[in-house]
């Protein structure tokens, strides 16, 4: 059995076709086009300062900061993240519902910014950045309140954003008293989807993991004893995802088809059949009897990437 025989003919891979996603640059000019469907007058100056702040920070070029040393969490994931978050804000527009400019700002800039706790600053030399995993929320947080007057962000919008940071802990439950105000609670809730399926509709979502297992046992998050044992856990991991996201899975269905069907004329909810995609091809490797499922995982030489890093694992 190969990996085409595994992997299904499915419509869910046009969400990678539609545009080329890995170079940074390619994603903030999707932001910028989304934003422009949104207000043909929108002014992203914010949005850009911040897309380029992180993504210097995250290769290494800021001078406080090393270079992202995280593989699962890295600056592919925050701009999937962020990205995400664009077209959900997209479709929230399109279903009627209106929030200023500066609250979108605020938005964006909240998912440019929530995993930055992964981050070390350059006299930390211990480990990677992968020791924060537990912390690494409250840690982003703080990089906003340290970082966001730097982008023209006011103290209130400062702590809108550090709020909106918080509902990235999937640890933590979302409970409206803990928000300033409905819209803020909102685009917390819509930061937390945009995080999840950011990560679990990525292409390479299932190899990955591989990195996350590495991420884990250095941040000593879970009990996980290997590779293949984070692998055969992430089935339950769907369904934990799956039950944190109800009390707002159908209003992201709805934005998200909203968006996808105005930007590209294609009706549906690629999010969804992404991860669904995913989703099934783990569970027939998994089911192979005697085979080790991370040989049937091959897109974009990852696993070539997680063997010269950490060996056999």
């Amino acid at each position: 059995m190969t990996e085409r025989d595994l992997i299904p003919e499915s419509t869910a891979r046009q969400l990678y076709e539609l545009l080329e996603i890995g170079p940074p640059e390619a994603v903030l000019k999707e932001a910028q086009t989304i934003l422009r469907l949104i207000s043909p007058s929108f002014d992203a100056t914010l949005v850009n300062s911040a897309f380029d702040m992180i993504t210097r920070v995250f290769k290494g070029e800021h001078p406080d900061y090393k270079a992202c040393n995280t593989y699962y969490h890295d600056l592919r994931h925050t701009t999937d993240a962020f990205l995400a978050m664009a077209r959900l804000i997209h479709g929230v527009f399109i279903q009627g519902e209106r929030m200023g400019e500066r609250t979108i700002h605020t938005a964006l800039i909240a998912a440019l910014f929530h995993d930055t706790g992964y981050i070390q600053k350059k006299h930390d030399t211990r480990g990677t950045g992968a020791k924060y995993s537990l912390s690494h929320v409250k840690r982003s947080m703080e990089f906003l309140k340290r970082h966001g007057p730097e982008l023209d962000l006011s103290g209130a919008e400062v702590a809108e954003g550090m709020a909106m940071i918080s509902c990235t802990d999937i640890r933590t439950e979302i409970r409206a008293s803990r928000f300033p105000s409905p819209i803020v609670e909102f685009l917390c809730r819509i930061l937390n989807a945009a995080d999840l399926v950011a990560q679990m509709a990525d292409s390479g979502y299932l190899e990955k993991l591989l990195f996350l297992y590495h991420e884990y046992k250095e941040g000593k998050v879970g009990n996980y004893v290997s590779e293949v044992d984070l692998l055969r856990k992430t089935i339950g991991f769907y369904e934990y995802i799956q039950k944190r996201l109800e009390p707002i899975s159908e209003m992201v269905n709805r934005f998200m088809v909203s968006h996808f069907d105005s930007r590209w004329g294609i009706p549906r909810n690629l999010y969804a059949e992404a991860i669904q995609d995913r989703k099934d091809h783990l569970r027939k490797i998994l089911a192979i009897p005697g085979a080790d499922p991370r040989d049937h995982l091959q897109r974009r030489g990852i696993i070539e990437k997680v063997l010269a890093i950490y060996g056999p694992g």
